[in-house]
């Protein structure tokens, strides 16, 4: 007689959407492990029986993103290629009720907050002792570090304090032994994330604590690059400038979603902030860290834009000179307060609007660039690619930033090693270079 074997569980977790979510997923493959449960991220080897699909919900084609996902682990399951399929992350909150009914194959869907129940779920323990333990997804030199969860601000457009709910800060201590265990296992560069950084230590200090927060970092040994991804440009933190201008390791570098400039757009967007202190802030960051590099990100097309609102907002990129940029078209997202204005800027105005502004600063970013030329900088290697060993200098944030490249036929650097790189030539969005003792 035929003894069937009993094979192993295997999860396979499949990551949409934001860095936020990123981490999500790896705290979610370190509690599986810690559980002594098999656990992959996006394998490709078709050999995990249990698919956790972490969704994003943030705009129309990360929600459709999630959606055709789901459908086709669904039907892997209908064939009996897997055997269990789970929803977390952020459309799963948001429309869990909507999913349950028209994709009843998934076995669970789960919310942001409810990584207790899926580990239930799954026959796994919740370990409250694995403070910030997590298997990282990215190269094991950086790594994406959330310091909050939620967010308070009320702007018009935004779904997301509606999937991942009010600012929740994490204590400095938590975060400095978690620095400090990343730091362990070879990371370099922690990238800190938040829906709103500059909002840190007001839940749970009573007071602003993103500098006090930057300088016990930056005291962890091991970590030579600390980047600020997402600070919000109302009532920003001052006194972290200052901390990014005495300390070496902290980046000169930030990212500030700005969306618009218009005062007509900032006020319909409810970002609390004006068009003359929006102009008063990006100066006076330049002047207290001039070799700071800034990025922004815009939206085109929100309800109300008018053409002299575009125009606005293009003079203002042009006369900026953002060294990094970024638009999205607006989304009309059901449960915001956007939502109950008319979406009356056509599809194709959006896109056009969006065009224009990139095309604009492909121009800025290559002038920029050229700039470059000639010097040489500290590049952090990520990978090697189509005969190019492919770094970053402190100005670039992995995957959205510039890149520079090094011939790999004349040079050796080993992956997740610093080197200096004399800058010889550059195109619109990257650099190339030659290393330098």
């Amino acid at each position: 007689m035929k003894v069937r074997s009993l094979k192993k569980d295997k999860v396979n977790v499949i990551t949409l959407g934001c860095s936020k979510n990123l981490v999500d997923s790896e705290v979610l493959m370190g509690q599986l492990r810690a559980n002594d449960m098999q656990v992959a991220h996006e394998s490709e080897k078709n050999d995990a029986n249990i698919i956790i699909i972490n969704t994003c919900g943030f705009i129309d084609n990360a929600k459709q993103e999630s959606i055709d996902t789901i459908l086709q682990y669904a039907d892997e399951k209908v064939a009996g290629n897997i055997d269990k399929l789970y929803v977390t992350g952020c459309l799963s909150q948001r429309y869990k009720d909507s999913l349950e009914a028209e994709i009843p194959q998934v076995d669970a869907y789960f919310g942001t907050l409810e990584l207790p129940q899926l580990l239930k779920t799954l026959e796994a323990d919740y370990k409250h002792e694995l403070i910030g333990e997590r298997l990282l997804t990215t190269p094991k030199h950086y790594a994406y570090f959330k310091i909050a969860e939620g967010c308070n601000r009320p702007c018009s457009f935004c779904a997301i304090p509606l999937m991942r709910g009010k600012h929740v800060d994490r204590p400095i201590e938590d975060l400095v032994k978690e620095a400090k265990r990343l730091a362990s296992m070879g990371t370099k560069e922690l990238i800190l994330i938040a829906q709103d950084l500059t909002y840190y230590g007001l839940q749970h200090y009573g007071e602003r604590k993103l500098a006090d927060l930057l300088r016990n970092l930056s005291d962890v040994n091991g970590i030579e690059w600390i980047r600020m991804q997402y600070a919000y440009p109302s009532q920003f933190p001052m006194d972290a400038l200052d901390v990014m201008v005495e300390r070496e390791n902290i980046c000169k570098y930030l990212d500030m979603p700005l969306q618009h400039v218009s005062d007509n757009m900032l006020k319909t967007m409810r970002r609390g902030i004006s068009k003359r202190r929006t102009i008063e802030l990006v100066d006076t960051i330049r002047q207290r860290v001039p070799d700071i590099a800034l990025r922004t990100t815009l939206i085109a097309g929100h309800p109300g834009e008018t053409q002299q609102d575009f125009e606005e907002l293009y003079d203002f990129v042009e006369k900026t000179r953002f060294d990094r940029l970024g638009i999205f078209t607006y989304s009309h997202e059901e449960s915001t307060h956007s939502y109950s204005l008319a979406d009356d800027v056509p599809a194709e105005v959006k896109q056009e609007r969006a065009d224009a502004i990139m095309e604009l600063q492909q121009g800025i970013s290559l002038e920029l660039n050229e700039e470059r030329i000639g010097q040489t900088y500290k590049v952090l290697f990520d990978r090697k690619e189509s005969g190019y060993y492919v770094g970053r200098t402190q100005y670039d944030s992995p995957e959205v930033d510039n890149e520079v490249l090094v011939p790999a036929n004349n040079h050796y650097v080993r992956l997740g090693d610093f080197a200096n790189v004399q800058i010889t030539e550059s195109s619109d969005f990257d650099l190339y270079g030659e290393i330098v003792n």
